[in-house]
């Protein structure tokens, strides 16, 4: 046959590996000239791997979650043989030995024959994959003569615990009167068993990493203001009642980014990087506001660009276009990178406040709790106004806690009067 070795190929912007999320082939398969082979993940972005060959699969190289180094042997093909080759000569292919790389990819080194196993072994080994269940399980149920293949397993995938040979030991005998089991039963309570392990892998990996660099690396300093949205909200429903059918509707974002755009011009410190290789502080002039979205995959941040450059409306159709792009996996790279300050709500999930983590390597995030309505004092009388708290944190080594508190005021005090958003300063 010959062999086709696909390397892991060079996904730009000095990335040196990748990690596996999911293969759409497995050994034995036959695949056509760019079909879909695998997803894998960078820092930066996911990528779909396409086949470069039409051929039979002969092996892959690792699994979901696991690293794979530029470079290095992905998968094999059979070009030739096809379909026709059995399936258990497709063992994996050993890997490379010095100087094979200069072979080509044609030259690549045979496969090496596996030793194939003894009867004996294999018909445990096919047993083995109708079965699942822990080494001290089996020896358990060979000494009380239980077929393992007739026990229905409660774990996952149906995985056989130990409380499911308990049941099995007890046999058909009723459960004494009054016993825990049978107030159980007669309440209509079950008692679940059994746990769940996910890997940690793709989007969900990367921001673990990124979350625990920025909480290790950024001394947080968090700061709390509620902020009257009585006026806010009724101008917000007074526009959208004038809104298309179809149109997008008004959120609490577009007001909080456009007021955010005007009063960073005078905290430039809080629209800033911090480059740890050079130890620079970069301020920005554009304020390219990440909006925090919860997707399928995990939370990722989209960026609506020059928010200082859009309306109102602007605002809100690219709010909505980045964050849709990016619960449905269709925002690219860019689109997902670069944001000076981000902004992150909950909805209605959010809480009366919450401690956000910084996104690195920006200098501050502004958090976004409910609004909900609350008796105030105003003027010496209690009045029903529409509260909402602004829960923020920033980078205390490059933003001092007074520039952070008086760059909230300043915030506060647009939103409680938002005709001011659209004044020219």
């Amino acid at each position: 046959m010959t062999r086709y070795v696909f390397k892991m190929p060079d996904l730009g912007e000095g990335t040196v590996e990748a990690e596996i999320v999911a293969w759409h082939v497995k050994v034995g398969d036959h695949v056509t000239e760019d079909q879909l082979m695998a997803e894998v993940m960078t820092e930066k972005a996911a990528v779909e791997v396409p086949a470069p060959v039409t051929g039979r699969v002969v092996s892959l190289t690792g699994g979901p979650g696991d690293m794979v180094r530029v470079g290095a042997e992905l998968i094999v093909f059979d070009t030739v043989g096809g379909e026709a080759e059995p399936l258990a000569a497709a063992t994996p292919a050993p890997s490379p030995t010095p100087g094979a790389e200069g072979r080509g990819e044609d030259q690549a080194a045979p496969p090496v024959p596996s030793p194939q196993p003894s009867p004996a072994v294999a018909g445990e080994g096919a047993k083995a994959s109708r079965v699942m269940a822990s080494p001290a399980s089996r020896r358990r149920a060979r000494e009380a003569g239980i077929d393992l293949a007739q026990v229905q397993g409660s774990g996952p995938h149906g995985r056989i615990l130990r409380q499911d040979l308990d049941a099995v030991l007890r046999g058909a005998a009723p459960a004494a009167a009054g016993a825990p089991e049978a107030q159980r039963a007669a309440a209509g309570l079950v008692a679940r068993t059994g746990t769940e392990e996910i890997k940690v892998i793709g989007v969900r990996r990367v921001i673990a990493a990124r979350m625990t660099d920025a909480k290790r690396n950024i001394p947080h300093f968090a700061y709390v203001e509620e902020v009257d949205v009585t006026e806010l909200e009724s101008l917000r429903q007074h526009l959208n009642a004038k809104v298309p059918a179809g149109s997008t509707s008004l959120t609490y974002l577009p007001f909080l980014i456009a007021a955010l755009a005007r009063v960073l011009e005078d905290y430039p410190q809080c629209n800033a990087w911090f480059d740890t290789e050079r130890n620079m502080v970069i301020r920005h002039r554009p304020v390219h506001a990440g909006v925090a979205t919860q997707t399928p995959d995990g939370l990722k941040v989209p960026v609506v660009r020059h928010a200082e450059a859009r309306s109102l409306w602007d605002l809100a159709d690219e709010i909505k276009r980045v964050s849709e792009a990016a619960r449905t996996g269709k925002a690219t790279k860019e689109e997902l990178s670069g944001s000076t300050i981000t902004v992150t709500s909950l909805g209605k999930l959010g809480g009366i406040v919450s401690t956000p983590i910084i996104n690195a390597p920006e200098m501050g995030i502004i958090g976004v709790n409910k609004a909900i309505e609350r008796p105030v004092v105003i003027g010496g009388a209690i009045a029903v106004r529409r509260i909402m708290n602004l829960s923020t944190s920033f980078d205390h080594r490059f933003v001092d806690g007074y520039d952070a508190a008086a760059m909230v005021q300043a915030l506060k005090d647009m939103l409680e009067h938002p005709a001011t958003i659209f004044i020219p300063g």
